[in-house]
């Protein structure tokens, strides 16, 4: 990325820009994708055995967790959250792409010439996601509560109406500081995930241009997106799984409750549930993202 092309040809402003754009781009066409990851996610085994009387959980799969998501809620419901999506996208995204430019170049010196160390990448990515989210945390947690209300027995009234109640509802109910429930594994997910993405995507990218015959084009961007998309989920989805179970279930006291009653009650292999949804989403996610921030960039 920045390595490709000196960051002083293109403003913090504009890179900012490009970066939201194509995160919201991103995050409408995946979400059906991360509404199903994040029912996996917050499906235990205690609540889903038996729930359709043979002892299998109600949700199976990332394509059945969509079918039955669209079956039972309407086809709308797979975008769930859509609205708290895209303003934690224009907070998160925008900052966590935008801020990693510049802090790459402070952490190496603006007199340094070459190829930027990965530890430098990695570190730069893991700071730039771990500011973002702090920002961002309000947006992602009415986006997971949103997501996680199912199907309601008949004459059971929702949690929130939209979006804004959401907000206005955790606030008066619960308090603000409510708003950065999950802050502590949302931080540790998002700056590893972050870290992983952009020093993954960054890194590959390079190594693809130094194939001969490959160049700076779309399939570049493609397989660069996908490759990050991977390291992402690999790294990140027992965090993303702690996260996603703290903000839609309020029982939890801490992260490390949290942790060890999933460890408990579920084994190791519970925080890598919807390891292959989060991939579907994460893998096109990123390639989507990157392929139209490479595109938009562009422009300027």
């Amino acid at each position: 990325m920045a390595d490709l092309k000196p960051v002083t040809e293109i403003s913090f402003a504009e890179i900012f820009l490009c970066s939201a754009l194509a995160a919201c781009f991103a995050e409408f066409c995946t979400l059906p994708l991360d509404t199903a990851k994040v029912r996996l996610q917050l499906q235990k085994k205690a609540a889903a055995a038996g729930v359709d009387g043979v002892g299998f959980p109600k949700y199976r799969g990332l394509l059945s967790t969509m079918a039955t998501i669209a079956r039972e809620e309407g086809l709308s419901a797979l975008w769930k959250g859509l609205i708290p999506g895209l303003q934690r996208q224009c907070l998160y995204g925008g900052l966590r792409i935008g801020l990693y430019g510049p802090v790459k170049r402070y952490l190496v010196g603006n007199e340094f010439i070459g190829e930027i160390p990965l530890y430098h990448k990695i570190l730069a990515a893991f700071l730039t996601g771990a500011i973002a989210i702090i920002v961002a945390n309000p947006t992602d947690l009415v986006k997971v509560r949103l997501q996680a209300e199912g199907k309601l027995l008949a004459g059971v009234p929702r949690r929130y109406s939209g979006a804004w109640d959401a907000y206005f509802t955790i606030v008066k109910q619960e308090g603000l500081g409510a708003l950065w429930t999950g802050l502590g594994p949302n931080v540790a997910r998002n700056a590893i995930v972050n870290a992983a993405e952009l020093a993954s995507y960054d890194q590959v990218k390079q190594m693809i241009l130094n194939i001969p015959g490959f160049m700076d084009n779309i399939l570049t961007h493609l397989l660069a997106g996908l490759g990050a998309g991977f390291f992402a989920v690999c790294i990140g989805s027992p965090v993303d799984v702690v996260k996603s179970r703290m903000m839609g279930d309020s029982t939890y006291k801490n992260t490390l409750d949290c942790f060890i009653k999933t460890l408990k009650s579920e084994g190791f292999f519970a925080f890598y549930k919807g390891f292959f949804p989060n991939f579907g989403r994460l893998g096109s996610w990123n390639a989507i993202m990157f392929l139209t921030f490479e595109q938009a960039k562009r422009i300027f």
